[in-house]
């Protein structure tokens, strides 16, 4: 027979293999499925994102502005040497990818805007993006071209506003036809 002491140590260490921690215990076997769970998650989640603090993730992905060029957030305050419209948008575009389109492909209404002053309220824009900034420029007036394969652009006339000018045009043709009788 054992002793009294051996018998009480033997009867511990049984009791302490069937602890929580041992593995057919319920309570174990829940929290060991949910570790699994947890670490299948977080391998999921650190392939498409990258972990930058304890509890801070990124998405490593490009951003808009990385995709689209021309939705790139800006504050511009232009030179005093920028004295045009064209000048202002050649300035707007240096650093962007994106160049404007060569002279001989450029409308004569398009010259004519880049030759125009660029306006005191126009000096300082922003924040906005590229894109509106190019548009706000150009006024209402000119819709933005963009050649995504060469990366250009350019600025074509409205259709409505050019049909709206030549009807201006001919009253006016008319009314100082009729000033001179």
């Amino acid at each position: 027979m054992m002793p009294a002491w051996l018998h009480k140590t033997a009867e511990a260490e049984f009791i302490m293999k069937r602890s929580i921690f041992h593995p057919t215990h319920p309570v174990a076997a829940i929290a060991i499925c949910a570790a699994g769970i947890c670490t299948v998650v977080s391998v999921n989640l650190q392939a498409k994102d990258i972990q930058v603090g304890r509890y801070s993730l990124l998405v490593a992905t490009p951003t808009e502005a990385q995709s689209e060029l021309l939705a790139t957030t800006l504050t511009v305050q232009f030179p005093g040497r920028i004295q045009t419209v064209g000048e202002a948008i050649r300035y707007l575009l240096q650093r962007s990818g994106y160049r404007l389109a060569a002279a001989e492909s450029i409308g004569p209404d398009t010259v004519a805007l880049f030759a125009l002053p660029l306006p005191a309220v126009h000096r300082s824009l922003g924040p906005m993006t590229l894109r509106d900034a190019l548009e706000m420029l150009a006024g209402p007036a000119f819709h933005l071209v963009k050649d995504s394969v060469h990366r250009l652009i350019t600025f074509e006339r409205c259709v409505a506003d050019q049909a709206a000018v030549q009807v201006t045009g001919i009253n006016l043709e008319m009314e100082v036809v009729q000033d001179d009788d």
